[in-house]
């Protein structure tokens, strides 16, 4: 008697696990997804951003990228958008980058110290 309703626990614990590892690799199949859209907007950007910047503009924005990261990623919005907006003519070049990034630049803070 003690045998029957064990197996029948043990039956149903199995379909719990089985139903847990099901949703856990469909969970793991939807991060794939998110993955492989993330990957695929990352080319569009660079696709985008190879067109409209010249190599001496990509060269700079990528400096600032490794020194700056969110300012860098901010500059790359920034142009991204110009892009899509149709307001670039041609090409950006690295004097237009330089411009583009001192309009974009934060305010710095300069502190004066006067000398008495």
């Amino acid at each position: 008697m003690s045998g029957e309703p064990d197996d029948e626990e043990l039956e149903r614990l199995r379909q719990e696990k089985m139903e847990k590892l099901r949703e856990q690799k469909q969970g793991q199949g939807g991060g794939e997804a998110q993955e492989a859209q993330r990957q695929q907007a990352e080319a569009q950007k660079k696709a985008l951003l190879r067109q409209h910047l010249t190599d001496g503009a990509r060269k700079r924005l990528n400096t600032v990228k490794m020194s700056k990261p969110q300012f860098g990623e901010q500059v790359e919005k920034q142009v991204i958008a110009l892009a899509r907006s149709g307001r670039i003519q041609g090409k950006i070049d690295e004097e237009k980058m330089k411009d583009l990034l001192s309009e974009l630049k934060p305010d710095s803070k300069s502190f004066d110290i006067e000398r008495r």
